[in-house]
């Protein structure tokens, strides 16, 4: 794939924008029983933590890949980052009165969470070979 598609698809600001509006309506549609604003409250803080957690993610499995070898290397990376932002989802949503927090938060962590152990394998299949 070349071209301005394939620039499209590299770019940080799209991935970014895509992890907001992908989560964060989510989080609105998980709160939608709940009367207004909590749905959109939840979709926006959602959203807002979906992006950073995409601009942060990549480079931090990047930079716990380094500290680890063996199966360490293959096992640490994934469950410290999903343990983060495990953390990190809760007690936002919490302080934020997020209503259906579990629910909320489900998709973004499993999502968060699948690309950081397969991005991880990759790079441990890289050094390992």
């Amino acid at each position: 794939m070349s071209g301005p598609f394939a620039r499209l698809m590299r770019s940080s600001i799209v991935h970014i924008g895509f992890a907001f509006i992908a989560m964060g309506s989510w989080a609105a549609f998980a709160n939608r029983t709940h009367p207004m604003p909590a749905p959109l409250y939840a979709g926006l803080l959602q959203g807002a933590i979906s992006a950073m957690i995409t601009l942060v993610l990549k480079r931090a499995i990047e930079f716990l890949a380094d500290r680890f070898s063996g199966l360490a290397a293959l096992l640490a990376p994934p469950v410290i980052a999903g343990l983060v932002s495990a953390s990190l989802l809760t007690i936002l949503h919490t302080i934020g009165g997020t209503p259906e927090i579990l629910k909320t938060i489900a998709v973004p962590l499993t999502v968060a969470t699948s690309y950081a152990a397969l991005y991880n394998y990759s790079l441990w299949r890289i050094r390992k070979a």
